[in-house]
């Protein structure tokens, strides 16, 4: 993806240049990889292009490994294995009453929706949360920052799906967390383009980086000799 010219003049025109960070250093670095499910990918409420960027996530999770770094896999839970709800307001008001239902049993512990599609490359080692609200860093709702915090990450690269959607949103909750957050452009999917880059320039605007996969092991590589610059 190529940023809008109207986005990129106004980035310079507040920061005066385009990308945010020089450098990240990969052992404080972790990769999160954000609601890579059955059901977003394949199922009921699937983002086709998902599927196109498990290549993607699967290399920038391997080189991550490779250079002392971290990779998080992060799954949303809708249901209770009892049939209710763990966002009654969400379900309520944001859905006809089948979709409310279609969403939360897809994404329900143990459902075929809930798990991690089998292409990803999941390590034993990697870190795993669950988390019940569109962001990974809602207090209450997932365990992500805790787990991250224990292992000293200060650096947050971001993908999975919907780009403008959970993954914008951890995204943004994550830099008010003091994480410095790079947006992985071809790690993560949307329905639909426009979505895709509504997401990116959101984030590019005021919430963190956005780079590409080659972009970012750039970036790590450059941390293994100098470490983060701010």
């Amino acid at each position: 993806m190529e940023m809008p010219h109207y986005v990129v003049d106004r980035v310079m025109k507040k920061r005066g240049r385009k990308h945010v960070f020089d450098a990240f250093d990969p052992k404080v670095t972790a990769f999160m990889v954000t609601d890579m499910q059955n059901a977003f990918v394949k199922g009921k409420v699937k983002a086709d292009s998902a599927i196109a960027i498990m290549p993607n996530i699967n290399l920038l999770a391997q080189k991550m490994r490779e250079m002392g770094g971290h990779v998080a896999w992060v799954q949303l839970q809708a249901g209770e294995t009892d049939g209710s709800s763990v966002a009654e307001l969400y379900h309520k008001y944001f859905f006809t009453p089948q979709g409310a239902e279609a969403h939360r049993s897809s994404l329900t512990p143990g459902d075929w929706g809930f798990e991690l599609c089998e292409e990803l490359d999941v390590q034993e080692g990697d870190i795993r949360s669950v988390k019940t609200r569109h962001s990974a860093f809602v207090p209450g709702h997932g365990d992500l920052h805790e787990q991250l915090q224990a292992r000293g990450i200060e650096n947050l690269l971001i993908g999975g799906t919907v780009t403008n959607f959970c993954c914008e949103t951890s995204a943004r909750d994550a830099m008010m967390l003091d994480y410095r957050v790079i947006m992985v452009s071809d790690c993560n999917a949307a329905r639909f383009e426009e979505d895709h880059m509504a997401g990116l320039t959101t984030v590019f605007q005021s919430f963190g980086d956005v780079r590409n996969v080659q972009g970012t092991l750039e970036l790590l590589s450059k941390g293994v000799e100098v470490g983060n610059q701010p």
